[in-house]
């Protein structure tokens, strides 16, 4: 059966003391048509989502892989927001490499990976709520763009989103006025602890309702996006954060804007609903595809592994898959081993075709296992066709 349910806006404008209209949403959750469509969307990204769970449990070390995975998703979601820097540059930088980017790039990824390995430590011991984002938003903004966003609060002046150069007057989307702000924020975490709906469904709201609301002056796709893996966490959804859906929106660019806009000027939450599920379910697919061939290329190393009676370039080869960059210092270091002990792993691996060295330096020479690299860096693969945009976009 299909509930029909209204196309308007959800929420309202509201006109300021300034003469601008600002976007005030209405509480989640909205009310919903579950049509025979919008129904297999949600099975076909549970279903998706499942297979990975499965993936996640089978892998006998997934930390390994969470760390690549969350630095990869750290890169494409402040590519969105127009930061540069690559996957492989922020790899190579973090194992000692001198690399051609701008630090301020560089460290606007690493704040991505500093807040969502800082939520990911604090959901055991805080659920999500105001508190927790307002650290996740520090973490993210501190240190870069001269600390103008004011890290870790909650913005008291009116912000909007529009081309450069724009004006409240000429913004595409100004969401709710500061004196509006907490009313919106209370109501959004109170949907926040509501378990009704399935996972999947909820974190669509969730960031949608975020984005609409944008509650700091800078750095909100970021938190949306990453409150999206948190929330899947949070439900139990993975039995580690292994999904992530950054690719998918930097991929298809307008139309995540388009969709979220859709919701607020027309109520458009089943178009945007399965957008979304369709993300879900094509990076799952994706993320599995990475994780085998990973895990193919790792084991058919260890058959072409030189015999020895050390365990060193083994246990060498796992750390890998945590970062296809090492050092001969940092290797060492992180096994426990001197320098020499460190650089012969290093040279077995080398001669089996694994690693090639990536710097001339005699003391700190940097290794790079480019088949890894490769699968992580490779752009995402969208199996599933992508919609018309809706009939506005943000810039």
């Amino acid at each position: 059966m299909t509930i029909q349910t209204r196309r308007q806006p959800h929420g309202r404008f509201v006109r300021s003391r300034s003469g601008y209209q600002a976007y005030v949403p209405d509480p989640l959750p909205p009310p919903l048509a579950w049509s025979n469509r919008l129904v297999a969307s949600v099975s076909r990204a549970d279903l998706a989502v499942g297979r990975l769970a499965g993936e996640g449990r089978r892998l006998p070390n997934p930390h390994m892989l969470i760390r690549p995975f969350i630095r990869r998703e750290a890169v494409l979601s402040s590519r969105i927001e127009g930061t540069q820097a690559t996957l492989g540059e922020l790899l190579a930088a973090e194992a000692g490499a001198t690399v051609d980017r701008s630090p301020a790039d560089l460290r606007e990824v690493a704040n991505y990976v500093v807040a969502i390995e800082h939520g990911l430590e604090r959901l055991p011991r805080m659920p999500l709520s105001l508190r927790l984002v307002r650290e996740l938003h520090e973490k993210l903004m501190s240190g870069v763009r001269g600390d103008v966003a004011t890290p870790g609060e909650f913005r008291r002046s009116q912000n909007w989103i529009g081309r450069p150069g724009s004006t409240l007057a000429t913004a595409t989307f100004v969401p709710p006025p500061p004196d509006r702000l907490m009313a919106c924020l209370g109501d959004w975490e109170t949907f926040l602890h509501d378990d009704s709906l399935p996972p999947l469904v909820q974190a669509a709201l969730v960031h949608s309702q975020f984005e609409a609301i944008h509650p700091f002056l800078d750095g909100n796709g970021r938190v949306g996006r990453l409150l999206i893996t948190l929330l899947l966490v949070a439900r139990r959804v993975l039995p580690s954060p292994l999904l992530y859906l950054s690719a998918y929106f930097e991929a298809t660019r307008p139309e995540y804007y388009a969709r979220l806009q859709g919701v607020t000027h027309a109520g458009e939450w089943e178009e945007w609903l399965e957008y979304f599920l369709g993300g879900v379910a094509t990076q799952a697919d994706d993320a599995i595809s990475r994780i085998q061939r990973i895990d193919a290329l790792t084991a058919d190393w260890r058959r072409r592994l030189p015999a020895t009676s050390s365990r060193l370039p083994d246990q060498a080869l796992e750390l890998l898959v945590e970062n296809p960059f090492w050092s001969v210092n940092r290797l060492g270091e992180r096994l426990g081993v001197a320098f020499t002990t460190a650089q012969r792993a290093i040279d077995h691996l080398e001669s089996a075709g694994v690693v090639v060295r990536i710097t001339e330096a005699r003391r700190n020479r940097v290794y790079c296992a480019k088949a890894i690299l490769e699968i992580l860096e490779e752009p995402a693969r969208l199996t599933e066709v992508v919609r018309p945009h809706a009939r506005r976009s943000r810039p």
